[in-house]
């Protein structure tokens, strides 16, 4: 089935109007907490014509959450201006954080740390076994020693959150006053980030007459697509939210999603229900495993380079390009007339992988 089967109520006359109102009452809802202005918002929304041109299928147009400004930008930062606010709030003087070795997340939290004058600690776990020191010292990981973070491994399956527990307690011990954020910056007061931009995503296209059919965009530790889940029902749209996923399988990754978009939703203290049906992940993009790279992936992000000049990520956003282009191409789509991807950002994340688009040599 393709996701235009899906039966939907038309937005009635007026609905302009209707869905300003709706926006202006969730920026009220969350003007009541704690916010750090971190990136450059509201991000840009461009078409990308030549890939749309590429794929003979729907206009496709980009988010670009690449351009939010810090530390080379990325998704994190909506969620950071939420949390590192909640941390200073807190009287924190210090970060614990973690996330794999080539975290987008502790990259701009670690810039994030910096520029509020805090010490920021990293800890990442090993979820490749690649031992190519590429990958284990460059691209975010140089990045986020170059923010002065503390940077230190954890082997794979490692128990993630005792650890920061346990560095938390330390620090205490030490005299600090640490903060933890959870990996990806993926709990209710993160996810607030991606409430606002669900409404800020509808200002901007109601602002130049566009009806968005389906927003799709990577998902992983699921506080991005719990946010937006969350701010969609709130100002009631209709769009299409599809998720690819990059590490769990749908099951566990559609549950992650909608336990943490209840709890955003009981954060945001508006009464919201979050209706179950509404989470969507496709989890057939995954490959082998987190960060391992896919064929799929790897054409993904050529093309996108070649067509649109525009450097997306190969764990998050290339298997995120490859999900939504494939199901172009299998008719997901159908009957849909635009449809907006949302670049999380990430390309630092192309230097910790300089062998996977074999790109060796000069042209004579």
């Amino acid at each position: 089935m393709s996701a235009s089967d899906e039966t939907t109520t038309p937005e009635p006359a007026g609905a302009p109007e209707m869905m300003a109102s709706r926006c202006k009452d969730l920026s009220i809802a969350l003007a009541r907490f704690p916010r750090v202005r971190l990136g450059h918002l509201p991000t840009p929304l461009e078409s990308m014509d030549r890939l749309s041109e590429h794929l003979g299928g729907p206009r496709l147009w980009v988010k670009r959450d690449d351009c939010t400004g810090l530390s080379s930008g990325g998704n994190k930062t909506r969620k950071l201006e939420y949390l590192m606010a909640d941390a200073q709030a807190k009287g924190a003087n210090c970060i614990v954080t973690q996330g794999a070795t080539q975290s987008n997340h502790a990259r701009q939290t670690a810039a994030a740390a910096a520029k509020l004058d805090m010490r920021c600690h990293i800890l990442l776990e090993d979820r490749t076994g690649s031992n190519d020191p590429n990958y284990t010292l460059n691209g975010n990981v140089l990045l986020d020693r170059l923010h002065d973070a503390t940077v230190s491994k954890r082997a794979s399956g490692t128990d993630m959150n005792a650890e920061m527990e346990a560095l938390a307690a330390t620090l205490r011990d030490d005299g600090q006053t640490p903060y933890i954020i959870p990996g990806g910056g993926s709990n209710p007061t993160g996810a607030l980030g991606y409430v606002n931009c669900a409404r800020e995503l509808v200002e901007q296209a109601t602002e130049i007459g566009l009806h968005i059919d389906a927003f799709v965009h990577a998902t992983g530790s699921s506080g991005t697509q719990a946010g937006l889940v969350t701010g969609l029902a709130a100002i009631q749209s209709d769009m299409h939210l599809l998720g690819i996923g990059v590490r769990a399988p749908q099951g566990k990754q559609e549950d992650m999603v909608f336990d943490l978009a209840q709890r955003t939703a009981d954060h945001l203290g508006t009464g919201l229900q979050i209706d179950r049906a509404q989470v969507r992940a496709n989890c057939d993009y995954v490959g082998p495993g987190y960060g391992l790279p896919t064929e799929g992936m790897i054409k993904a992000v050529k093309l996108l380079a070649r067509t649109e000049g525009l450097l997306f990520d190969p764990v998050y956003s290339g298997k995120g390009l490859d999900g939504l282009i494939d199901l172009i191409r299998k008719g997901y789509f159908d009957g849909m007339d635009n449809i907006v991807f949302l670049h999380t950002g990430g390309s630092a994340a192309l230097f910790g992988y300089p062998d996977t688009f074999d790109l060796h040599g000069y042209a004579d």
